[in-house]
């Protein structure tokens, strides 16, 4: 398993006993130290007198957690996505509430008021209203419509009421992540070719980016190479991609070819947005949000524990996070 892996594995657990499992809490494992490391000891002119010398382990000082400027809190249920809806200056929350491949019906959409206030805890509901939706994770809105991914299918709803609109299947898919849309209306959708359950995460080599035009999908990019691909953001003629698995920043071409990958510093990489001409991405390893340049990363909002698929508010300049194991919402100004 690899360390990307390991990490949403330990994930899991605990979202598997948030939903009444019993995982068994990992070992911990003894701290090493090199030989350099340790303290030179001066024999005592007598052993029986001798002093015992404890070795000091110096723990990294980790730094403090960023400031967020509006925290939500309250109702989400494994929140996975937070989208700025800027025609109506809105936030838009996607919930999977249990795990995230479970075909329960239970998902939620959030409606959140900038200024901190839940303005719906439900505003779309999974078995209610005609609504299917059991995972909901990335989301996009193209001309009135919002498009969510959910598992193996992209489903469509009515920005302005939350009315089920349709869905379009992805054939082979077993586990649509991100939704991004282009400027003439394309809909691409990641598989991050995964199966996650109560035992972990099992690849299924699915990992693929899909592209919806008038109304069917076709596969645009496709391979184990792609890494596990997560959030998705288009510029230009290209796809820019994360990963969760390889960790690394890529562009897909007009034809669907790798471009330009990135490895960054920390991986298990979900979330992305373009501000300023930089990319600003969250890192599960590295409980960050990274700034690129697409040549290396920074670091820019630490501390922020399970980041998910992040979203940009581009009339007050911030960076909306998902704590996907928090169940929390919060905003942070971009300096």
């Amino acid at each position: 398993m690899s360390r990307s892996f390991a990490l949403l594995s330990a994930s899991v657990a605990l979202l598997a006993a948030a939903c009444g499992g019993d995982p068994k809490p990992a070992a911990t494992p003894a701290p090493e130290m090199s030989a350099s490391a340790m303290p030179t000891v001066t024999a005592a002119p007598s052993a029986s007198t001798a002093p015992s010398v404890e070795p000091k382990v110096e723990k990294p000082v980790e730094p403090e957690p960023t400031k967020a400027a509006v925290t939500f809190t309250g109702p989400f249920a494994t929140p996975e996505s937070v989208l700025y809806d800027a025609a109506n200056d809105r936030y838009l929350v996607s919930n999977i509430n249990g795990m995230p491949g479970a075909v329960d019906n239970n998902g939620f959409i959030s409606e959140l008021t900038p200024d901190g206030k839940i303005k719906a805890e439900k505003w779309i509901e999974g078995g209610k209203n005609k609504v299917t939706l059991d995972a909901p994770k990335g989301m996009a809105i193209v001309k009135g419509v919002l498009y969510v991914a959910d598992i193996s299918t992209v489903r469509m709803f009515d920005a302005k009421t939350g009315a089920p609109k349709g869905e379009v299947k992805l054939e082979g898919a077993t586990f649509a992540n991100d939704v991004a849309a282009s400027a003439d209306g394309k809909i691409y959708v990641s598989d991050s070719g995964i199966k996650i359950s109560e035992k972990g995460i099992d690849p299924t080599k699915t990992d693929a980016v899909w592209v919806i035009e008038k109304g069917k999908a076709k596969a645009f990019a496709k391979g184990e190479e792609l890494g596990h691909p997560n959030g998705l953001l288009v510029e230009g003629k290209n796809v820019v991609v994360v990963t969760f698995g390889s960790g690394e920043l890529y562009k897909l071409d007009e034809k669907g070819t790798k471009t330009g990958a990135v490895k960054f510093p920390k991986g298990s990489l979900d979330g992305i947005v373009s501000v300023g001409g930089k990319f600003f991405v969250s890192s599960w390893e590295g409980a960050s949000v990274f700034a690129s340049d697409g040549v290396g990363a920074t670091a820019v909002i630490v501390g922020t524990k399970t980041p998910a698929d992040i979203g940009f508010d581009s009339k007050r300049n911030r960076i909306l996070v998902p704590n996907f194991n928090g169940n929390a919402v919060q905003a942070f100004d971009v300096k």
